[in-house]
């Protein structure tokens, strides 16, 4: 055994010794498809993966606590859950206030249109006409990009992508600003034929797992889990099979 396979071992079973096999508590939100979201009252997605390995490898049953995104900070300062995988981007804003593991994957912002207004919104420089109104979700780096990017655009928030969708098929808003994950799975479905991604990443993003600010403990367990998750082709393995 390699000593770095040797010292990951050592370090797993030192942590399943030292009193840490109580579950572990992942906050999600669970409507971002395909990262984290409901079928049949079945959780799904990336995230949802990602924890239930994690679990395996610290040996600790994993109970997923369902949350807006807007809770997760409070969620992890007052105990009630352990960490936040949830597609969770990494912002200097944040960062302030939580502890993030290491990366586990890239994404960007990318806006999605009616395909009828392809003509007049997919040019680069559609979105920054003066009065045109973006669709955002709140608190959101969607948000964040919209508010320091497009000045002229005038902005309008929804709570989940279903609720843009139905803004686009009702024409309130021009076009929707979010996650990659929400174009790739546009792509890969058939259940919205209308509408269009414009498939020109707006913002460079990373995706970590969040923990309370100062649980190193754990923090060095998920970025050792994420370690050998990454090694053994697992992480990649669950990523190209929802995307």
């Amino acid at each position: 055994m390699s000593m770095n396979r040797l010292l990951f071992a050592l370090f797993l079973l030192f942590a399943s010794l030292a009193g840490h096999a109580e579950p572990l508590r992942v906050a999600m939100s669970p409507d971002y498809m395909p990262i984290a979201f409901k079928q049949d009252g079945k959780l799904l997605g990336i995230e949802v993966d990602n924890a239930r390995e994690v679990g395996a490898i610290l040996g600790r049953k994993v109970e997923f606590v369902e949350m807006a995104a807007s809770d997760y900070v409070e969620a992890l300062d007052s105990g009630r859950v352990d960490v936040v995988m949830s597609g969770y981007s990494i912002t200097p804003e944040r960062a302030a206030l939580v502890d993030f593991a290491t990366p586990f994957m890239e994404i960007g912002q990318m806006a999605i249109i009616l395909a009828d207004n392809a003509a007049v919104l997919a040019p680069p420089r559609a979105l920054r006409r003066p009065g045109i109104r973006i669709g955002v979700e709140p608190g959101t780096t969607g948000e964040a990009y919209v508010r320091d990017n497009l000045p002229e655009a005038q902005v309008l928030t929804y709570a989940d992508p279903a609720g843009a969708f139905l803004a686009l098929r009702k024409r309130a808003v021009d076009a929707y600003i979010h996650d990659a994950p929400t174009s790739w799975n546009l792509a890969s479905s058939r259940d919205n034929p209308d509408l269009l991604s414009l498939y020109r990443p707006l913002t460079r993003e990373q995706l970590g797992w969040a923990v309370r600010k100062g649980n190193t403990v754990l923090l060095g367990q998920l970025n050792a889990a994420l370690a050998r998750l990454d090694s053994n082709g697992r992480l990649s393995a669950i990523q190209n099979y929802w995307i």
